[in-house]
């Protein structure tokens, strides 16, 4: 098998087990140096498995919501393996209930997990990638976040949020060749027990996700995507903007919007935005010609 990511150096956080724990694995597989971060001895069982099979890993506790752990985290790789090339930030938990019946502080929680969790890690590499002139960031996102689901609307919030993150981290990392994508995994871990039956759990096993990570952590990785992964299949997901509709001067244009919503959220000529700007360097092409 190919060495796609020999002499590289990754951290992957949450990786003591299920997906977190499916990726190291891969990445190893691949060449890669892995320092495997989680609480507790799983961290270190997942690290002495790749090193059994040939491989280089170091077991790193640190809570990633104390950002002065990811900052330790970081030092310390640094200090066994040179650099570091990679971070997938794997880390989360879940907290589902209705929206009605959600505690304030399961809300927050879901946020300094998943979001702040993220960030801290992120913050703790970013200085050290700019200074190399390479970097390779994955955040792990949710279809729940993209889509919805039912009594996710703490997890969902926070996996959206990751997604911003990474479209912004992306533009910005994009000189120091720092690329910042997003996975979507779907996948049978201890999240999801009791959910799924046993052929759904055999066909979505977290092993059949991790190829993703590596094309999202190669030397020719894209940036900026939001890949969607499960079961052997892989798919995209896109955040587009319609062409919508100009309205000129008008008594009342709340009422010409409402008559023409449906031609507002049209998908005909729907385009992905570079950045932010687009919104605006759109809207006032269409208002400087006239566009009704």
């Amino acid at each position: 098998m190919q060495q796609r990511l020999k002499g590289r150096v990754a951290i992957v956080t949450g990786a003591g087990g299920g997906l977190g724990r499916a990726h190291a694995l891969e990445l190893a597989r691949h060449g890669a140096s892995v320092i495997v971060n989680d609480l507790g001895d799983a961290a270190r069982e997942v690290a002495a498995e790749i090193e059994q099979s040939g491989g280089r890993a170091m077991a790193m506790a640190g809570d990633v919501t104390r950002h002065a752990d990811m900052q330790a985290l970081a030092d310390r790789a640094v200090a066994a393996f040179g650099r570091i090339d990679i971070l997938v930030n794997n880390a989360g938990i879940l907290r589902d209930k209705s929206f009605a019946k959600m505690p304030p502080d399961d809300f927050r929680l879901m946020l300094d997990v998943h979001v702040m969790g993220a960030v801290n890690a992120t913050q703790a590499v970013w200085p050290r990638m700019q200074a190399q002139a390479y970097g390779r960031i994955v955040m792990t996102t949710s279809s729940s976040g993209l889509y919805g689901n039912f009594g996710q609307s703490n997890y969902g919030a926070a996996k959206m949020a990751l997604v911003g993150l990474m479209q912004t981290l992306a533009l910005e990392g994009a000189k120091h060749d720092i690329r910042v994508n997003c996975l979507a995994p779907s996948a049978a871990t201890a999240m999801t027990d009791g959910l799924l039956d046993a052929h759904a759990v055999a066909t979505l096993a977290p092993g059949r996700v991790s190829p993703g990570v590596i094309a999202l952590v190669a030397d020719d990785a894209p940036t900026r995507m939001i890949l969607l992964a499960g079961g052997g299949s892989f798919e995209c997901a896109h955040i587009t903007m319609t062409q919508g509709i100009h309205i000129g001067e008008t008594d009342d244009p709340v009422q010409a919007l409402r008559g023409r919503l449906d031609q507002v959220r049209s998908p005909a000529g729907q385009c992905i935005p570079a950045s932010a700007w687009e919104q605006s360097q759109h809207e006032l092409a269409k208002a400087g010609a006239g566009d009704a």
